[in-house]
Parts: structure tokens; sequence; C-alpha cells
């Protein structure tokens, strides 16, 4: 079974159900038709089995179009982030090598330098040129769909890169089909299922795309390069959407900016994940009790495809209900992955200890491309080493501490920022926080506090400062500064970037 496989099939069984819906939608015979084409154009252009494919373009109908013509072809997409500088963009192409990129005309000056200096042909979904040769091309399906194997290359995801070089996550078509089914069982994720992706498609492939392929479920695109709550919403009831997956900050400003007048619209919701950074338990609390019991939080990292630990809607309940403490887990291990909280001994931590969250299962990534020493360091022994430090309860709820390099040591304590992370966002006019250490000649380390507020808040940075020092925490782990910052730096899918706010702390001999 392979990925392309998955869409022939659908065509073959229900040719007439939705496989796309927005502007340009096609239903799973339509789909099945462009895909062969766009494969046997790739073909022709003289690819081979296993070269990879690149496609630079924000959320669009033709991604699936395109992820799916690559893999029928037996060839590798590799999913690039519109928000990459040219750095970064040069140390992937020289990485994956792709032997073509695709773009579209709001991103071909982004990509051309480069493609020319690596000698890499660029083609443009929006050219006159690329819907003539797709349209020349035959209906049938290509003879190469039917030799892919479960254990061929599939995709390679970009992590965001906190150190060093950006690492290419390896899957094959096996272990992005094994995830796939994993997220329809957790996620809810049927035939009937219309799925609205808001976050970028290079995030979204193995969580969101393949999955809905595989059931014969209908996918939209929205333009993830600006969130707009109101026009979210709008779509949802237009679309008749069922599914969705958000980052807190969209999340917040959904709070914030959608009239509660205008909650109806999202009614339709059957399933709202979120996740890549935590949401404080109060705020967690105003979701649900004003959009309902929809709420599904994922855990996990780009290496595991990305699902490791889910807090489910019934914990959400629970949470709200008589066990409050469980709106600040991340919930406990999902189908077909094990995971682990273990001490530096390799040990498993006792409740109440502390420890680093390890995972293995048939999803975990074949390895960083052609990078075997980084994929050593985290890959031991079939265990996936996350790098974040957690509690684990008796009944398998996992409490995320943080990050082991985000650890702040002041006077030999280590001091965890999301603890205070959370005591910020329960004031009412803070929207984002970051907490960080910076360099201090007596405690090695201070606290600094960084903050976005909402729209037209006003608060002085002395008054969050006593916000902290009216909470439990102890007067170690009061920050010794807050700045409020118009707003804070973040990745492709919304997650906070922290080495950036570090960086302008830290300097050029900041930590790693």
């Amino acid at each position: 079974m392979n990925v392309g496989l998955s869409i022939h099939r659908n065509a073959v069984r229900t040719p007439k159900a939705p496989a796309i819906f927005g502007n340009q939608a096609k239903n799973y015979e339509e789909l099945d038709v462009k895909s062969n084409q766009i494969a046997h154009f790739l073909v022709q252009s003289g690819l081979k089995k296993g070269d990879r494919v690149a496609l630079l373009v924000a959320n669009r109908q033709e991604v699936v179009e395109v992820i799916t013509g690559i893999a029928k072809a037996g060839l590798v997409y590799v999913g690039l982030n519109f928000r990459l500088g040219a750095v970064e963009m040069q140390q992937i192409f020289e990485n994956s090598e792709p032997t073509m990129v695709i773009t579209d005309d709001d991103h071909l000056t982004q990509v051309e330098g480069v493609a020319e200096k690596n000698k890499t042909p660029v083609m443009n979904l929006d050219s006159v040129f690329w819907h003539d040769e797709i349209k020349e091309m035959s209906e049938e399906a290509p003879t190469s769909m039917y030799e892919v194997k479960h254990d061929d290359d599939f995709c390679i995801v970009y992590t965001s890169g906190t150190t060093g070089k950006p690492k290419g996550v390896l899957f094959d078509h096996g272990r992005a089909i094994q995830h796939a089914t994993v997220a329809c069982l957790e996620y809810e994720i049927t035939s009937q299922t219309r799925y609205l992706i808001q976050i970028p498609h290079n995030s979204s492939v193995n969580i969101t795309i393949v999955p809905c392929l595989i059931v014969g479920a209908s996918l939209g695109f929205r333009d993830s390069r600006n969130f707009d709550p109101i026009g979210f919403a709008r779509e949802v009831e237009e679309e008749g959407v069922t599914h969705s997956f958000l980052v807190p900050t969209q999340l917040m400003r959904t709070l914030d900016k959608l009239p509660v007048e205008m909650d109806h619209l999202l009614a339709g919701l059957v399933t709202l994940g979120y996740g890549s950074s935590p949401i404080s338990p109060d705020r967690l609390r105003e979701l649900v009790d004003r959009f309902g019991s929809i709420f599904i939080q994922l855990y996990g990292m780009a290496e595991i495809a990305s699902i490791g630990t889910l807090l489910r809607k019934n914990d959400h309940t629970l949470g709200l209900d008589n066990r409050q403490e469980l709106l600040a887990s991340c919930g406990q291990p999902s189908y077909a992955v094990a995971v682990r909280v273990v001490n530096d001994s390799g040990n498993d931590v006792q409740v109440g200890e502390r420890g680093e969250v390890i995972f293995a299962g048939p999803h975990v990534m074949k390895g960083y491309f052609r990078d075997k020493e980084r994929t050593q360091e985290v890959l031991i022994d079939g265990w996936m080493h996350s790098g974040d430090i957690a509690e684990i309860s008796e009944d398998g709820f996992i409490f995320i501490v943080d990050r082991k390099k985000n650890l702040i040591i002041r006077g030999g304590l280590n001091i965890a920022p999301t603890e205070i992370e959370n005591i910020l966002y329960r004031h009412e006019q803070v929207l984002e926080a970051s907490v960080v250490g910076i360099p201090d000649p007596e405690w090695g380390e201070a606290i600094i506090a960084v903050v976005a507020l909402v729209d037209g808040a006003t608060v002085s940075t002395e008054e969050l400062r006593l916000h902290c020092r009216q909470s439990e925490l102890t007067s170690i782990k009061i920050p010794e500064r807050v700045e409020v910052w118009e707003s804070l730096p973040k990745n492709a899918v919304g997650k906070i970037e922290k080495n950036q706010i570090r960086d302008r702390f830290w300097g050029s001999g900041r930590r790693v």
C-alpha cells in the first residue's frame, strides 16, 4: 500500500465523493485523474524513483494534487516553508538536492535564486506552461504507482531548526499510512469529514492530509500567512467544515476577536485539534465553556509524524469537572506508540519525579535525511528522545515541565519557564508569553518575561511582575524584568520561537 494508490482506490469506490472543497472543488475521480497527469509529467521530465520534488506555495487546493502526483510517480515530497530565509533555503537544497521545485507566482522570486544556484528546474503552478503540459498527459494510472512499496520514501519534513541547520525528517509510505490510521482514530476522521487546513501544508502532510486521503475525507485549504478568526469561522459555516487544527495563538485570537454572537458559525465543528505549545488551564476552560467539548490537544514532534499523546475530549471535560490538574497535562499515550518518561540512566521515573519523554512505535521517522550523526543522537535503540522534561501520573497522564534546553539555571536551581508563563497567561490582558533565562553575573541566569497583549490592552510591566508575586510562584521564580512586545516571533506553525527571543539578550555568546 502507498499514498498514491489510496487516491485511486477512493476514486474506484466513491468516484463522486468530494476530495477537495473550496473554489476549485474536485471529487475523488477528478483528483485521481489530475494526480495521474502530474505523475506522468514528472516521470516524463526525467525524474527517477526516489528523487525529491520540493513544493513552495502557501496553502491552496493544488497542494493535494501535487503531493499525490509526486507519490504516484514514486518521488519524495519536500514541503518548503514560505517563511524560510535564503540561508535556510540553501541549506535545505544542499541536504535534499531536489530535482525539481514547484512554486507559484507569489513565491517564484523567493526560490528562483536558490534554484538557479543549485541548477534545479522550477515549475510555476500559475503558468500557462504548467497547465498546458499537465493537460496533455495521460489520465491513466502510471505504472510507477504500482511499483511504490511501503518502505519507499514518501516525504521529508524539515523542522524549524532551533540550533544549526534544519533537519529533514524522513518518512516512507508505510510510516505515513500507519500514522494516518492513528490520526483517523484519534480525531474521528471518516469519509464524511470535511477538514479545513489552516496551518501550512508542509506541517500538515502527516497529521491531516494523508489521514484524510486514506479514508476518503474531503480537504479544504485556508491561507496560513495570516489568521483571521472571523473569516475562519465564516468558512467553517459556509463549507460545512467538521474538523480543523489550530495553534494556541490562533485559538486565543478566536477567543478575543470572534464576537460571541458569531459563535454559532463554529457549531458544525466536531473536532478542533490544537498543539505545538501549551495553553494555560484558565484559557482552556474559556474555550470549552464557549465552544463546547470539541477540543483535542496533540503532543508529539515531527520525528514521530506528529502524534505521541493526546488530551482527548473527555479528558477536557473531566478536567473541567473534578480533575482540574488534567488541563495542565498533554494527555495519555496514543495508539501504536509507546511513551516513557525516563531518567538519565534510561529508567522509568516514579510518580512525582521528572525525566525525559521518549517515544517508540511504527511511525517514528526513518531518520534525519543524510544526517546519520544527528539521527544517532536522538534515535537510540528505537526510542526517539524528545528533549522534553515531564512528570507522569499514576494513570499515565504526562505533564510537560519544559524542554531541556529551555530550563533556566538560577543559583544552581532548575526553573521551568512554562510554570511562569502559565501564571502570566492568567492575566486577562496577556495574549502571548515567553520566559527565558538571561546572563546574570551573580546568579548565572536571571529571568526575563516577554509578553504580547490583547488588542487595545494597556498594562504596565510592573503590574505584570506584581501579578507574578501575588501568585503561588516562589520568590526565586519571579521575573527580574518583564518586557511588552507588539508580537512574539513564531515559526510556520505558530509556535513561539524562544531562541529568537533568547538571542536578543544572549547575543553571539548565548548557550545552545
